[in-house]
């Protein structure tokens, strides 16, 4: 007997065998209990996430004799010829093999005689974008006023390039592409069926490199059987693919995080005799890294793909700016791989660039990039000024830094609303505002304002004239107010008129400048990048220095 393919023997004939795409099945599958049929469809996605596979099954379904629970019964005669490929009533046509004005209207002409056998002539065009523009012309007029049989399924993956004249005529689903975990849960499901042997990585491996296409994930596993002669194995799967196995990515990523360069240039080695190819090295790098930044502010995320112990010992080991900078390093490095001298030196300059540019704690020695510290002596970093936080530095490829820094200073900050005490003779405006946890509209109109006067029975408030005054702002201001000062009867009265008295924006803009200069003077002046400076001729990207302000602050 001939083999058939995986991707075609397995091939879903009815929606409940469709992986991943419910959201489409529900509609359908309700248009058809209801009785609402669309006469036309269209289908949008990615290669092989199941576009053609629902248009045929919703052709069967339309068609069939038996329905069982909304899905085709597979047995009656309209079925049967349907998956046979010998239905009358069913012309399917690839729209990138006949986009002549010809050929569409030679396929029309049939549409206004009635069905052969069935309730309806269903038209199933495939990559229907590839129409030409008369022949979408000629497609139009058919669905303008299409006879009450014919039904129009079309399928497509750039539909951007069909007219919206066509669009607005259509009932449109756009197909979802699959996740890895709904890719290996069907491979696993065909493999059992299929009575091979099997590894669970092998087919993460291969699910994670289908991406998003059931269609290309059941070629590469039909490619992997005959591989692996008659089984799915991890090393031969990744043999194909060119990729290594996650647990040399792990063993990097741990010796990163111990700063061992040594370490980290040995495994290099021991992969490369696997002849890899060090751009898929470098993306599984960047995908274990965003786990780990993904479980350090979500601690009970799980990533079945991803081994979670490994996961939280790096996310433990591994500060998140560290993570953060790493993920950025490498991210850029991308492009630099093609340019290095060749694959592997150009991916350990990533991960000593890595090393480089982490930053060092006071009691921590800078990386030792050598295993030969005699031909090349060590560079000690400088000491981190005590004075401020550990400065963060993203490195590109060229020697400039992109530098953020957190000045260490301490803001007086208003004590919470409920232990506020409200004296009249001592109120002061901006810290009412920020004890009053205003927001939004309200406290930008507050922020213009400044403090007439104010006792228990009346607050007055100077704004400049041209400011925008909203009677909802006003009202929510006046019962913060009340609430403040615990006198329900107090009223709010807004006087427009020119003054010479700082209202808190003012303040707030100053401060503000104040911060970016003392940010700017302590870059400047810390150390580490005064070493780098002199040590790698690097520069300071101008208007890169920003104060980090945090929520407290922001009030």
């Amino acid at each position: 007997m001939n083999y058939q393919v995986l991707a075609r023997k397995w091939r879903p004939h009815n929606f409940k065998e469709v992986v991943g795409q419910q959201h489409v099945v529900q509609s359908l599958i309700n248009a058809l209990q209801h009785n609402r049929l669309h006469h036309a469809y269209l289908f949008t996605g990615t290669r092989g996430v199941g576009k053609t596979t629902l248009a045929r099954i919703l052709a069967k379904a339309i068609n069939c004799e038996n329905l069982q629970d909304n899905n085709p019964c597979d047995t009656c005669l309209s079925c049967r010829e349907i998956n046979e490929g010998r239905y009358l009533d069913l012309i399917e046509v690839d729209a990138a093999s006949r986009t002549k004005v010809e050929d569409t209207r030679d396929l029309l002409d049939n549409a206004q005689y009635a069905p052969n056998q069935g309730r309806y002539k269903v038209y199933i065009i495939d990559e229907v974008h590839m129409l030409s523009g008369h022949s979408f012309n000629a497609l139009l007029k058919t669905l303008e006023e299409p006879p009450e049989h014919v039904k129009f399924l079309l399928a497509t993956t750039d539909p951007q390039k069909i007219p919206v004249t066509i669009l607005s005529r259509c009932l449109q689903f756009n197909l979802k592409q699959l996740s890895p975990s709904q890719i290996f849960s069907q491979m696993e499901f065909i493999l059992t069926q299929e009575k091979i042997d099997f590894e669970a990585p092998a087919l993460k491996s291969l699910s994670r490199a289908a991406d998003g296409s059931m269609r290309d994930g059941l070629s590469l596993l039909d490619q992997a059987i005959v591989f692996g002669n008659g089984k799915v194995q991890t090393s031969e799967v990744n043999n194909m693919l060119g990729t290594v196995a996650l647990q040399p990515i792990d063993d990097i990523l741990l010796a990163l995080a111990n700063n061992d360069a040594v370490a980290i240039l040995n495994k290099i080695a021991e992969i490369d005799d696997l002849n890899p190819n060090f751009a898929d090295v470098l993306q599984q790098i960047l995908q274990v890294l965003h786990r780990v930044a993904l479980t350090q502010h979500i601690p009970n995320f799980i990533d079945e793909n991803f081994d979670s112990e490994i996961i939280n010992t790096l996310a433990t080991q591994l500060a998140p700016e560290d993570i953060q900078l790493f993920y950025q390093i490498g991210l850029m490095s991308q492009k630099d791989l093609s340019l290095a001298p060749d694959p592997r030196s150009g991916f350990e300059m990533v991960m000593l660039r890595m090393l480089t540019f982490k930053p060092v704690s006071l009691d921590q020695k800078a990386p030792q990039i050598s295993s030969k510290p005699a031909t090349r002596p060590e560079r000690q970093s400088p000491p981190v000024a005590v004075t401020a936080k550990p400065v963060t530095i993203q490195a590109p490829s060229t020697p400039e830094i992109t530098v953020a820094t957190i000045i260490d200073e301490k803001k007086t900050e208003p004590a919470p609303l409920a232990t506020q005490t409200f004296d009249a003779n001592t109120a002061s405006w901006p810290v009412m505002i920020a004890a009053m946890r205003l927001n939004g509209m309200t406290k930008e109109f507050a922020n213009h304002c400044v403090l007439d006067s104010i006792n228990e029975h009346s607050c007055t408030l100077i704004i400049n004239p041209g400011h925008v005054i909203t009677n909802k702002a006003q009202e929510t201001l006046q019962k913060a107010l009340q609430s403040y000062t615990g006198s329900t009867g107090l009223k709010l009265n807004i006087k427009s008129e020119k003054t010479t008295l700082e209202t808190p924006a003012v303040q707030i803009i100053r401060d503000r400048e104040n911060l970016q200069q003392a940010s700017v003077n302590a870059i400047n002046s810390d150390p580490n990048i005064l070493s780098l400076k002199s040590q790698f001729d690097a520069r300071i990207l101008p208007g890169t220095i920003e104060p980090v302000i945090t929520k407290e602050e922001n009030q």
